[in-house]
């Protein structure tokens, strides 16, 4: 009896190691996983939003007055949280060359954070259309040809692009408690919960401003 006992015990000891072992590994991966899809969901989004910025301004006519609308500043962030740029790019159809005015599909674009769905968290939206979700921060900064900051549109040449993207669910036993930076240093948000995020970072050279 008392070495079946010990045996139990021993076999019992083994058990636990095993499975501390098997669910340490299990959160190991599946935390991976929800940050390589963040990582991956905010390259996507930076992809699209340089591609499209760097045309900001885009207007071959000279007839459309293309260019930089709105700065999309925050005064309860005190930082700039959206943008809204035009182009001339194509003709009323969508499909011909550029015809002298913005009007057109395509041709006046907005990029800002909301939360449309209601379900406590921000996702970026281009025109009302979500392109990336669980994105925390969104922040510009404009800068003119020689690396300062742009008082207003008709200085800008560049432009300083920051998302921060957070994981779809938390991270039990994991405590967040950085406060993220843009380029120029300035806090854009500060984490006090168990989610864990990453932040991604490009400067957008526009080449079409300031002809």
């Amino acid at each position: 009896m008392l070495e079946l006992l010990v045996s139990m015990t021993i076999a019992g000891v083994a058990m636990a190691g095993i499975y501390s072992t098997y669910y340490s590994q299990q959160k190991s991966c599946v935390t991976q996983e929800q940050l390589t899809f963040v990582k991956q969901n905010l390259r996507s989004a930076l992809y699209y939003i340089e591609r499209e910025i760097r045309l900001a301004g885009l207007d071959p006519n000279q007839k459309a007055g293309a260019g930089i609308l709105n700065m999309g500043w925050d005064a309860v962030e005190n930082r700039y949280t959206s943008l809204n740029f035009t182009l001339d790019t194509t003709d009323d159809t969508g499909t011909g060359p550029p015809d002298g005015d913005t009007t057109d599909p395509n041709e006046n674009i907005t990029y800002t954070l909301t939360d449309s769905d209601s379900d406590g968290d921000t996702d970026l939206e281009r025109n009302g259309l979500l392109i990336a979700e669980n994105i925390d921060a969104l922040d510009f900064v404009y800068l003119k040809g020689d690396g300062t900051l742009a008082a207003n549109a008709a200085g800008i040449r560049s432009i300083q692009v920051t998302l921060v993207a957070r994981t779809d669910k938390v991270d039990l036993g994991f405590q967040n408690s950085t406060t993220y930076l843009n380029q120029q240093g300035t806090p854009i948000y500060a984490a006090n919960d168990s989610f864990r995020r990453r932040l991604i970072s490009t400067d957008i050279k526009c080449r079409n401003l300031g002809l």
